[in-house]
């Protein structure tokens, strides 16, 4: 995956398959950020993994994996090249951790209750914390725990999860979109995409309202779909009863986010375009169908209950995705 620094901006090879050009004043790239990373799973650990691999200063804050990732490091199997970073700044706790310019959360939303005790020690009045999580409402959460925060926003488009302890499996796409929710300098975050962008990620700058709900056109059929049916993505998309349920609830987030008027309209077209991308990964089961399986707790509040509200304040329901919630929440509260 090569990547060429020109005077003013990079050359990115994603996936040996298709050139990026993306244009960076050159002051830009030649400032250093150091970055924190909490919560080192199929998120964390694939992106501070890319970042920390292409040289990047990174610190990894770990809970049961610390005593693994310090004696053997942390281990990404990709479907785009494995690769180890033997010697890894891991720690078990934040307050052995330096602060960070940027801090990138990986973990579950149905653990940011812990960022209030997590973030003060690694943090100083310029950070920016940039949430990768699905969902909706995550950011304005944290704005009311930590006001004049710096805050923004990831989009991950990737197949990966955590096998193992520091054994992260990378199976199919991987790019990522960031946005600012209350950055108040915004070159920072550019800073953070061009990172990415140099580290071999498919990264980009967006609108980060439209960002969140076009990912959920995805997020939630799929994610609650294979927890209720029990079955995979390959398998909802290719039989024709779930394929037409996932576009009906698919359409519905679409007109939902008309009703909000996010800043970038979403396009009928969009509903086709995750369909077949999704017909063309691998065989895939959503976090939410992992979380269920291992008995930990899902994601609802984020992903369904929060979009449910912001539809229904527009004057938009989404009757499809409120069932789905309520199922969700019975197979939760029985499989805990």
């Amino acid at each position: 995956m090569p990547v060429s620094l020109c005077r003013d901006f990079v050359i990115l090879n994603v996936f040996c398959d298709e050139i990026f050009v993306i244009s960076f004043p050159k002051k830009l790239l030649e400032m250093k950020l150091r970055y924190g990373v909490v919560g080192v799973g199929g998120i964390g650990g694939f992106y501070g993994g890319k970042l920390a691999f292409n040289g990047e200063e990174v610190h990894f804050l770990l809970h049961s994996d610390y005593p693994h990732v310090k004696e053997y490091g942390l281990r990404i199997d990709s479907v785009v090249g494995d690769f180890i970073i033997p010697h890894v700044n891991a720690y078990s706790h934040q307050d052995d951790m330096p602060r960070c310019d940027v801090v990138i959360v990986g973990l579950k939303t149905t653990n940011n209750h812990l960022l209030k005790d997590i973030l003060p020690p690694l943090i100083h009045k310029d950070t920016v914390v940039v949430l990768i999580q699905n969902g909706l409402g995550l950011e304005s959460d944290l704005a009311k725990e930590f006001p004049g925060l710096s805050i923004a926003g990831g989009l991950a488009f990737i197949c990966s999860s955590k096998i193992g302890p520091g054994h992260i499996a990378h199976q199919d796409y991987g790019a990522l979109n960031l946005g600012s929710y209350s950055c108040a300098k915004l070159e920072i975050v550019e800073k953070v995409v061009a990172d990415f962008v140099r580290a071999g990620v498919e990264a980009h700058l967006v609108d980060l309202q439209s960002a969140r709900w076009k990912k959920l056109v995805w997020n939630i059929p799929y994610n609650g779909m294979t927890v209720v049916l029990n079955g995979k993505t390959d398998e909802l998309t290719t039989h024709p009863a779930t394929r037409s349920l996932l576009r009906q609830m698919m359409e519905e987030v679409v007109v939902a986010s008309r009703a909000i008027a996010v800043k970038d309209r979403i396009g009928d077209e969009v509903i086709g375009q995750m369909l077949q991308m999704t017909e063309r990964m691998a065989p895939y089961a959503p976090s939410m169908k992992l979380d269920y399986d291992f008995h930990r707790p899902l994601e609802i509040e984020y992903i369904y209950s929060r979009p449910l509200e912001e539809a229904r304040k527009a004057g938009a329901e989404m009757p499809c995705v409120a069932t789905l919630e309520r199922q969700l929440k019975f197979l939760a509260e029985k499989n805990s």
